[in-house]
């Protein structure tokens, strides 16, 4: 399964390296994208949980990376729910080997 990776922009400037089993994530963000704190949590719920439903198609079992992910995801978008007009930006997607897309 091709592995992706995407990084993203918090609200507070710091950036984090996310994992995706699939190129699904390609599908719910796009480089560049500005989303609203809640649209993003929930596309990349969506995304992370389909490249899961993937991989356990695939192989039998579901992701647990993905679950990881995402469960990273909203513990961090939880520090920001309080912040009027909170926004993520996804600044990169690439390959697992390192090459952009």
């Amino acid at each position: 399964m091709p592995e992706l990776y995407f990084h993203v922009r918090w609200p507070g400037g710091e950036t984090q390296r996310c994992y995706s089993p699939s190129t699904v994530i390609e599908d719910y963000l796009a480089i560049g994208g500005v989303y609203e704190l809640d649209d993003f949590v929930e596309r990349s719920r969506t995304a992370l949980r389909i490249a899961s439903d993937r991989v356990r198609e695939q192989y039998g079992f579901a992701c647990t990376r993905a679950s990881g992910q995402l469960a990273l995801i909203e513990e961090t978008a939880g520090a920001y729910a309080s912040v009027g007009g909170a926004k993520v930006t996804v600044e990169a997607l690439y390959n697992a080997d390192g090459s952009t897309r």
